[in-house]
């Protein structure tokens, strides 16, 4: 996205993202790429025997799903800081709400900055993970 996103934008606005239905499919995938491979996510008995109900997704899944909101947002060479807080799990079947609300807009070194709170919701509103995030421009 250009900086024309940073344009228009004021305290209060917001962005969402949707995914429906995770699948173990998707933690394995995860694990393939990320290099999880920690059975408690994808191997049912294993999960069982360790407490849990089922397996469950990463942590770090659900945080790189919720970065995608500031950097299609404002583009991903705008997003100049990033944090979470793992809150709960992500479960197959789940379907999740990846949100930004932007809690402040401000102007440093003649530069718009935009701070936002971020928001990983499962369909039981039960927030999986929350976190923030400053975008400002991208300049070379």
């Amino acid at each position: 996205m250009s900086d024309s996103a940073f344009d228009n934008i004021k305290e209060g606005d917001e962005f969402a993202l949707e995914h429906s239905n995770f699948t173990r499919t998707d933690f394995v995938k995860y694990a393939g790429g990320g290099g999880d491979f920690n059975p408690i996510h994808h191997d049912e008995s294993f999960a069982k025997m360790a407490g849990n109900e089922s397996i469950f997704g990463m942590g770090m899944l659900t945080a790189g799903m919720l970065s995608s909101v500031p950097s299609k947002w404002f583009g991903a060479t705008s997003v100049k800081k990033y944090g979470v807080k793992f809150k709960s799990r992500l479960w197959p079947g789940d379907n999740v709400v990846f949100k930004g609300v932007v809690t402040k807009v401000y102007t440093e070194d003649n530069v718009k900055h935009v701070d936002m709170d971020l928001f990983a919701t499962n369909q039981k509103d039960e927030v999986l993970i929350q976190g923030f995030s400053t975008c400002r421009p991208w300049s070379p």
